[in-house]
């Protein structure tokens, strides 16, 4: 033979052994991204929607009245170009 050119080990120790590498990687994988999240919404902002946003949160909190809503949300829409 080759003089144990593959460490002595069988298929089964071979097949154990590259499951265990594999799982052990998806295991560090999975930890990262619990530790690590990122931002989860990776859908871009369109144009004008988050100032839309603030405006809207502002109406319900209760900061602005609707009549001062109304007024912003119009100059918003001609500023941004968005009706």
């Amino acid at each position: 033979m080759m003089n144990g050119w593959n460490g002595a080990m069988t298929w089964e120790g071979w097949l154990f052994m590259s499951f265990f590498w594999v799982l052990l990687l998806g295991v560090i994988v999975w930890a990262a991204t619990q530790l690590f999240p990122g931002r989860r919404d990776a859908r871009p902002a369109e144009s004008g929607d988050e100032p839309r946003r603030i405006l809207d949160r502002r109406l319900a909190s209760g900061e602005i009245d609707f009549d001062t809503y109304e007024r912003l949300r119009r100059t918003l829409g001609t500023a941004g170009g968005v009706s």
